[in-house]
């Protein structure tokens, strides 16, 4: 029996031996608890940045809640003694059927940012989705992560020649698919970063992948470090396209030999529209709510996407995943993958890659459990059936 097949009695034995000896989680297990320990050991600013979302944070809400209106239906005595909990996505098998979201500027919580979360990723053989803002270079990056599967989050730039070096590094890199995210033409209105006047960039937080692409640098006539004020607003220059439509989406695919996977979808049409433009996947994801107040949530969205293209490409999953069981209800949806978020940076807040590890340990045990005790032996075998909708409730 491998590691994967017993991650929720392993550590579920790890926790309860360690007691023996008195010695209890550093990092709290259960979420509401590791938010809240996370957020009082960050600055005002960084939780801001992390946990803000846009406007009233009804989005942000409306994702959590979304779950709960999804029930799991477990059935008895289905021999789930052994669990696979692999998935399957562009010919790579992954051990787990999750990947950390893109999330950027992760060194204003912990000085090791994108490095510590690689880190750990790679400890527990979780794959890794960077974001194109992080705080150290995408080769840095692959660089922790060994042989850990890992994709490239593409935010696109209107310079078309540092757009295209960005792919052409990512390759270079071992990256196995561009996840492209279409939500963010614009940043939302985001009440908690604009109250604190803070946007990272401005102090060259986040920009590690264009001062050391040649084409960015190219474009500045001083060396990025001589002047981080000049160099991050020629960074917001390049930084995002409001121009774009689905025919541009034919020159990124044209221009990268990987994967393409369009981040942001919410609705059957623009899914399909999204394969009709060359995209081999989409993830639905309404950007954690940080984009459009009152958006749908993601959840509601996912069976309508699954329904339009599911059979024909690869559906991931982002968006207020916060315990085992919403990964198991996000999954029997019929997502392939599902992107965890702001708990693992929650980790990285706290303890750096010990905290991302830890929690993603205690994610994937709760996932297992849940699996096996909801009566399955396999990720495969989650479907709908596995589900009940609260309106069908007697």
């Amino acid at each position: 029996m491998s590691d994967e097949e017993t991650r929720g009695r392993s550590r579920v034995t790890e926790i309860y031996v360690n007691g023996l000896a008195e010695v209890t989680p550093d990092v709290p297990v259960g979420f509401e608890e590791l938010e809240r320990a996370a957020l009082d050991a960050m600055d005002e600013k960084a939780l801001g940045y992390v946990k803000g979302s846009a406007g009233g944070e009804r989005t942000a809400a409306n994702n959590e809640a979304a779950f709960d209106r999804w029930r799991i239906e477990p059935e008895m005595l289905k021999g789930v003694e052994s669990r696979d909990l692999s998935v399957e996505a562009f010919g790579t098998e992954f051990d787990v059927p999750v990947m950390l979201a893109p999330i950027g500027c992760q060194s204003i919580v912990h000085e090791d940012g994108e490095l510590a979360s690689a880190r750990a990723a790679a400890a527990q053989d979780v794959p890794m989705c960077l974001s194109t803002v992080s705080s150290y270079a995408m080769e840095e990056v692959a660089d922790e992560l060994g042989d850990t599967p890992r994709w490239f989050q593409f935010y696109w730039s209107p310079d078309r020649d540092l757009a295209a070096s960005f792919l052409d590094r990512a390759e270079d890199a071992g990256y196995e698919a561009v996840v492209v995210t279409v939500d963010t033409p614009l940043v939302g209105w985001r009440p908690r970063d604009l109250e604190n006047a803070y946007l990272p960039y401005l102090e060259g937080v986040g920009i590690a992948n264009y001062t050391s692409d040649d084409a960015f640098v190219d474009r500045l006539d001083h060396a990025p470090e001589e002047n981080t004020l000049a160099t991050a607003q020629a960074f917001l220059d390049t930084f995002g396209d409001a121009s774009l439509t689905w025919d541009d989406l034919d020159w990124l695919h044209d221009n990268t030999d990987l994967p393409v996977v369009v981040k942001g979808i919410l609705s059957a049409a623009d899914a399909r529209r999204a394969l009709e433009h060359g995209a081999d996947g989409v993830v639905v994801s309404n950007h954690g709510g940080r984009q459009v107040d009152g958006s749908v949530a993601a959840l509601e969205a996912l069976p309508r996407v699954v329904d339009e293209v599911g059979d024909e490409a690869f559906v991931g999953f982002d968006s207020g995943v916060r315990r085992g069981a919403d990964a198991l209800k996000a999954l029997a949806l019929g997502a392939d993958l599902v992107l965890l978020g702001r708990p693992y940076v929650y980790g990285l807040a706290l303890e750096g890659a010990a905290g991302v590890e830890a929690v993603l340990a205690n994610f994937l045990a709760d996932f297992d459990l849940s699996l096996g005790l909801a009566g399955h032996d396999s990720v495969a075998g989650l479907d709908r059936d596995a589900l009940t909708h609260e309106s069908e409730l007697p």
